[in-house]
């Protein structure tokens, strides 16, 4: 029987036999497509060569893929754990063709690789084949259904719908009819009672799809028509965990030795046996699954977090955190101990995982903690809940509140269901979701985009000459109209372009268009599928008119220092901190440098001036820059330059290095490092766990803030004098403060005490009650400390009520004694209603309260209206 690492090669072995190039995996997170957070398909890394924006390099290619589904169109989520093959990261095989081969090799290659070499048996085998669609007025794919005539009998040939067998990559774009390959892994007794053919695409735990067949051969427009793509494309995907569960002979993909080293180790943390109970069977496969997702998307560079991509991380981490806890007593950190075993079962085809275990390790286990923390919480909370309806008589939850505990404290909707239940009480669900919708509606209006289809003015594609030049003359290849948040936005693609595209933590550069006619402004430049586009607030009048493309040079100058100052920082902070110090995200602006890195403790003072030293020597070492343009990775790699994780690379890579700094990098830089003028950091701060944050000026801003401490030093000067010791002299003053602070106190003191005495002198007793009361200038921590005595001196009847004024604000202060409170007297109702004369609020305690207010001139009145509320 194959192993899982044995089938993965294998099916690497075929497809070169046949003249593909074996490409390695793009990483899962995906960071400069607009489109997507994540890899949820093979075809993700090809797609600029797909749409037409990139010349394909081999025209043949075959991978292994780390895919995530959780989200959109492709959301498996809520499967995961509970069926036997749905995952949330999980393996494509895939082979593509790029105007190369189509569908006759495609279907014979597949037949052959899945029959001949792996022997799966053919009589298990079914294939599905579109079934045409008049609306659009495309035909059945009788072509593929031939093909398959070869190696299937004709009722095994299944006609599939559109929702099934045509694969369209969005909205719009490359399209086209698709061909499945179902396997029935029933038993013969199962097979013989009931055919295959009933049961193809209905969701059978045992007959499933496990390789998908795309022939792209459309381009969807805007307005729904199809046209015809120039070069047809073969991209297949088949799901690994699929293949390995029908070859090993097993039920449920959870069953093979994909997940099985995993699912024993859970067994064994827990103490609960794999098979003995199906709701913690359900647990150890969430677990299983979900660690390998959050370990692969922390080595491509995703952390959890509480935005976007890290959002969807730390909810996958959450839930299987929240299985743990519910089902497998695990009240503590654990899932960080799976580490190793998933290395052992996974570590010789990612060695990715090798490399960043300590990270890994240590981002899960803090967050881990964070949410079993955050559980208790919301345990609490539910708690107080289901008090306060039963308490009501009620055993309904409000769904607001339930929504209120999943959305603000994430605890999910199903934990907060048992515990109800447990309790006899139940949720409203049809307001929790109408909540959930709510908030939906919300996130989709603001992230509403409006996509026209692409004018094409001339075939051409993009070349970037912005290393070499800020000025070039162009002209535009296509444009199109883009429309968000009621803004209405256009986006030109050039045949050259100066402007630097937003990526590799540097923002895109601005500028402007200028032709005899006008001058456009480009207010950014991004990256979608490698494609470098050009955002503007209008359309050139003259679209086809000769023009210059001049690039804003001061702001790319300032970029270039502050990417080129990251390269600096990146190696003093090895050299200060040590090599475990790896670069895990940047943010490269005009007025200021991000830089993120794995170190497991903050940077004390010393180590970030140490570092600030290294890197300012550097600068004036006036280091000048070495470019490596378009080497072979192999030579980069031989130069010692650091290649980030996460990171997807091609055969020819550009380097840039500043002495003994070599990095992979597509960014703009300065010449030398004399350029960058000086480098100072501003702030360093934690992110993530095991991840810092240093963020940093070059130059001109850094002269700005010297100026600004200068100036503030220079105004502190004056306020002391001019001490030539500056801080020795705010230092004696702050001596002499506290000194002076003590004696206003001691004098304060001996006040409220000749302050009570007058006022024990004066006391009125009305009806058996003793009234005091007064008004004066006084401070409000003062007349507090006055009435407190008076009421532990006076233990009954007291009724104090005082009118102060302390920095020409009224106060009201009433304090009572326990007996009179008894009574039905309350301190706070009596300060509250007295209040409004002197145009304020209040209240507090039934034996002490206070009320401030505006008018000065009505309390008097106050204090004679408190008398009269209390009916004394």
């Amino acid at each position: 029987m194959l192993t899982a690492k044995e089938i993965r090669e294998s099916f690497k072995n075929f497809f070169e036999s046949k003249g593909h190039q074996i490409v390695p995996s793009a990483p899962m997170v995906i960071k400069d497509d607009p489109t997507l957070m994540f890899t949820n398909a093979g075809m993700n890394q090809f797609k600029d060569i797909i749409l037409g924006n990139h010349p394909a390099k081999y025209k043949r290619v075959a991978d292994s893929q780390k895919c995530l589904r959780v989200s959109g169109k492709h959301n498996d989520l809520e499967e995961v754990g509970h069926d036997t093959y749905h995952h949330t990261m999980f393996e494509m095989l895939g082979n593509w063709s790029f105007g190369d081969y189509f569908k006759k090799d495609a279907i014979e290659w597949a037949w052959e690789y899945l029959v001949e070499v792996l022997k799966l048996d053919p009589n298990r085998l079914y294939a599905t084949v579109f079934e045409g669609n008049p609306q659009e007025n495309l035909e059945r794919d009788n072509e593929a259904a031939a093909i398959w005539g070869q190696f299937l009998p004709a009722d095994r040939i299944i006609n599939g719908n559109k929702h099934d067998n045509f694969w369209e990559m969005g909205d719009t774009g490359p399209c086209g009819p698709c061909s499945e390959i179902h396997i029935d892994l029933r038993s013969d007794a199962e097979r013989e009672a009931v055919s295959g053919l009933t049961l193809v695409n209905q969701s059978h735990p045992q007959v499933i799809e496990i390789w998908n067949l795309v022939f792209m051969q459309y381009n969807r427009k805007a307005d729904g028509s199809l046209e015809g793509l120039p070069a047809k494309v073969i991209d297949t995907g088949m799901g690994f965990e699929r293949l390995c569960m029908a070859l090993q002979q097993k039920t449920s993909n959870y069953d093979t030795d994909v997940f099985q080293p995993i699912i024993k180790e859970i067994a064994q943390m827990a103490g609960i046996q794999y098979g003995a109970d199906a709701q913690s069977d359900i647990a150890m496969r969430v677990i299983a699954d979900h660690i390998r997702t959050i370990s692969f998307s922390i080595t491509d560079g995703q952390l959890p977090s509480n935005a976007k991509a890290g959002y969807v991380i730390r909810r996958i981490l959450r839930r299987a955190v929240r299985y743990g806890y519910t089902f497998l007593n695990q009240k503590q950190a654990f899932m960080y101990k799976l580490l190793p075993v998933l290395i052992s079962n996974m570590g010789d085809a990612y060695p990715e995982l090798v490399s960043q275990k300590g990270l890994i390790e240590k981002v899960i286990k803090e967050e881990e903690e964070s949410f079993l923390r955050t559980l208790e919480t919301g345990i609490r909370l539910l708690d107080k809940t289901m008090s306060d309806a039963k308490a009501a008589g009620q055993n309904v939850i409000n769904g607001k509140d339930v929504f209120t505990l999943y959305d603000t404290f994430g605890f999910p909707l199903d934990l907060t269901e048992l515990i109800l239940r447990e309790n006899g009480m139940t949720p409203d669900i049809e307001e929790f979701h109408a909540e959930m919708q709510k908030q939906k509606e919300r996130a989709r209006n603001a992230a509403a985009v409006e996509t026209g289809d692409w004018i094409v003015l001339k075939e051409g594609t993009t070349t970037f000459v912005g290393y070499d030049y800020t000025e070039y003359e162009v002209s535009i290849l296509r444009y199109r109209q883009v429309k968000q948040k009621k803004q209405t936005l256009y986006q030109l693609v050039l045949d050259y372009t100066p402007f630097y595209a937003e990526s590799g933590g540097q923002v895109g550069d601005t500028g402007v268009i200028v032709s005899e006619f006008e001058t456009l402004e480009i207010i950014d430049t991004k990256k979608e599928n490698n494609l470098p586009v050009h955002i503007a607030k209008k359309l050139p009048e003259q679209l086809d008119a000769p023009m210059m493309a001049c690039v804003d040079t001061d702001k790319r100058a300032a970029c270039a220092a502050n990417h080129s100052a990251t390269h600096l920082l990146d190696e003093a902070l090895r050299e200060v901190l040590g090599e475990h110090v790896e670069q895990k995200g940047s943010l490269v602006t005009p007025d200021s440098l991000r830089f993120d890195f794995s170190h497991f403790q903050k940077v004390t003072d010393k180590e970030i001036r140490e570092v600030e030293h290294l890197v300012n020597a550097k600068i004036r070492q006036n280091i000048p820059l070495t470019e490596y343009r378009n080497i072979p990775i192999a030579e980069a790699k031989e130069l010692g330059a650091i290649a980030l994780f996460g990171e997807k690379y091609g055969d020819e890579v550009r380097v840039i290095q500043f002495g003994k700094s070599v990095e992979f990098c597509g960014g703009t830089h300065v010449k030398a490092t004399g350029h960058i003028g000086m480098m100072k950091i501003v702030s360093e701060s934690s992110v993530a766990a095991g991840v810092r944050r240093i963020e940093a000026y070059t130059g001109a801003r850094v002269e700005e803030m010297l100026d600004t401490i200068q100036d503030t030093l220079t105004d502190l000067k004056a306020l002391f004098n001019n001490a030539p010791d500056l801080a020795n002299a705010i230092r004696k003053y702050i001596d002499e403060n506290a000194g002076l602070k003590k004696q206003v106190d001691e004098f304060m003191k001996e006040k409220e005490a000749q302050i009570k005495q007058t006022l024990l002198k004066n006391i009125q007793e009305i009806n058996g009650i003793k009234v005091i009361k007064t008004c004066m200038p006084i401070p409000a921590e003062a007349i507090k400390n006055i009435a407190f005595q008076l009421r532990g001196e006076i233990t009954e009847n007291l009724f104090f009520i005082a009118g102060t004024v302390d920095a020409q604000k009224p106060l009201l202060t009433v304090m009572l004694s326990d007996n009179l409170v008894a009574g039905g007297l309350n301190a706070g109702k009596l300060v509250k209603d007295a209040a409004k004369l002197i145009q304020g609020g209040g209240g507090g305690q039934a034996h002490f309260a206070t009320a401030g207010g505006k008018n000065v001139d009505g309390l008097h009145a106050a204090v004679d209206k408190v008398i009269e509320l209390a009916g004394i």
